[in-house]
């Protein structure tokens, strides 16, 4: 199948925004590529190098969102779509920098799309002890090394984004043998099996896109772990009655916000919730959020323009 490419142009803390746009708008999936990603991801941050210096340089300066649409009669419509929705995004008084939004589109071939994005994604090292190693990608493990095999697709998570590296990071803090988890929009599944690789003896992973729940699912298998993490579709914690030691959200501020009184009803004594995703202008509005719900931060990370907080009750 043909499908049509559109790529827009936008900064770190727009490119989130942009992607949930042009998802609204119809994309089968998008990809970021944002030289950030890559520039700030050096050995003291626990992590190496993820792709040559040859392709950074190839990168381009703007943060470009690439989104994918049938290519169809209904394409030059929805091209449409997306420009104007861009042009209304422009002229909001948003907070921060979105860039210029600028749009491109071309043709491209399914093989083309599914293969070319690969070049852009090594294996990396999160955390202490866990590292994620696509499943095309050759790695030799050392010793203690938790290593977990990842396809994530075109758009449900590869662990490079600050706000699901931050998770991992607080999972290893968190997570010990036998503890139960819940994952709240698991994506590609990286954190629920991040968690089972910590030794969790019980994982619930849950997404609302069915498609993440494929892919989800297959990345369970493809680790060996369907023994301990079980992905199932579902709206968030509702009509849920799983209790866990851990629950892990990495969705956007305001869905945290409206999630840390149904969250708690979930948690078991001493439990911690790990949320992220929080733009660093809206930590402030989370943190009343998980006060005013009876919790206390116990632990607080930081990355680029992304704050992660993990919280007891």
């Amino acid at each position: 199948m043909d499908w049509t490419e559109a790529v827009v142009h936008t900064t770190t803390m727009g490119a989130d925004l942009v992607s949930e746009l042009l998802m609204d708008a119809g994309a089968v999936g998008t990809a970021i590529e944002d030289r950030y990603d890559v520039t700030s991801s050096k050995k003291s941050d626990g992590m190496w190098d993820m792709i040559d210096e040859d392709v950074l340089a190839k990168m381009s300066e703007d943060v470009l969102v690439k989104a994918y649409f049938q290519n169809d009669q209904h394409a030059a419509e929805t091209l449409l779509l997306v420009s104007e929705r861009l042009r209304e995004l422009l002229r909001m008084d948003l907070g921060f920098d979105v860039g210029s939004l600028e749009l491109e589109s071309r043709g491209v071939r399914e093989q083309d799309w599914a293969e070319n994005w690969k070049k852009y994604y090594k294996p990396f090292r999160a955390g202490e002890r866990l590292v994620i190693k696509p499943s095309w990608e050759p790695y030799e493990a050392q010793a203690g090394d938790l290593v977990l095999e990842l396809d994530p697709g075109m758009a449900f998570g590869t662990g490079t984004h600050e706000t699901t590296f931050m998770c991992m990071q607080q999972l290893e803090r968190y997570v010990t043998p036998g503890r139960r988890v819940i994952d709240v929009g698991c994506g590609s599944g990286i954190l629920a099996l991040a968690a089972a690789k910590l030794g969790a003896g019980d994982v619930l992973a849950i997404d609302l896109d069915e498609l993440a729940v494929k892919v989800a699912a297959e990345n369970t298998q493809k680790n060996g772990l369907a023994d301990v993490v079980r992905v199932e579709h579902g709206d968030l914690l509702e009509r849920r009655e799983e209790k866990a030691d851990v629950i892990v959200a990495n969705i956007i501020a305001d869905v945290i916000c409206s999630l840390c009184g149904p969250a708690k009803e979930h948690l078991l004594p001493g439990g911690v919730f790990i949320c992220s995703g929080i733009i660093k202008e809206r930590e402030e509005d989370v943190q009343r959020a998980l006060s005013s719900a009876g919790y206390t931060v116990v632990n607080r990370l930081a990355k680029g323009e992304w704050v992660c907080l993990a919280a007891r009750l």
